[in-house]
């Protein structure tokens, strides 16, 4: 990995412990309108997703459109959630702390959503300046650009970088954007990882060994 000059990472499931959170107010309000959807299935299902793209999928499923304010208190709800209940992913901070090279984060979620979860999980100092969201370029994965946004504005070529994320789509995303990607999994999600092209690990000190001392 001698040729890797920056670290594009995903924020939820990967720098902050979010996905369970935001998962259980989702099923929890979807619920009411008639889904019956595991946590297991919820993480197949949603896991990397643009918001808009999860109602739509919800939408689906229960066979009708959900109310024009859904958006809004879920969005309050979680982020009420986060401020009080979110914590880094285990061995994170000290990973994001070694780094010799440059590194940013590029998420499907909002800009304040991002910056929430790195200011309650103590990382927004290393993040400044260094964050990338969809909403700001209208394209969220599947599709790479949010990935190639984030390695153009931190002036890298797609073949400097390499990805860290968690989900499918986010993998699908690096992947066709042309990026090297590294999975970050668990028993649940591993072979879907590598499935679509990610080479999987299962925690931060694994993934400093493999990527090598820079």
């Amino acid at each position: 990995m001698k040729n890797t000059k920056c670290i594009i990472f995903d924020c939820d499931g990967v720098l902050v412990d979010s996905e369970a959170i935001g998962h259980s107010i989702l099923l929890s309000m979807a619920a009411e309108h008639g889904l019956n959807m595991t946590m297991e299935q919820a993480i197949k299902e949603f896991n990397g997703r643009g918001l808009k793209d999860c109602f739509q999928q919800i939408e689906k499923i229960v066979g009708k459109k959900l109310p024009g304010d859904f958006e809004t208190i879920y969005r309050q709800r979680t982020f009420k959630a986060f401020s009080t209940q979110l914590k880094p992913i285990n061995g994170a901070i000290a990973f994001v702390n070694s780094l010799s090279i440059s590194y940013c984060v590029a998420s499907s979620g909002p800009l304040e959503k991002i910056r929430l979860g790195l200011t309650a999980t103590g990382m927004l100092s290393q993040f400044e300046n260094k964050m990338f969201s969809s909403y700001q370029i209208n394209s969220w994965k599947l599709n790479p650009e949010i990935f190639l946004f984030a390695a153009r504005e931190m002036g890298f070529l797609v073949s400097e970088c390499v990805v860290i994320e968690d989900s499918v789509a986010g993998v699908i995303a690096a992947v066709t954007g042309g990026f090297k990607v590294f999975g970050f999994a668990n028993e649940l999600t591993a072979e879907a990882l590598v499935n679509e092209g990610a080479i999987v690990f299962y925690n931060f000190e694994e993934l400093s060994k493999m990527l090598g001392a820079f």
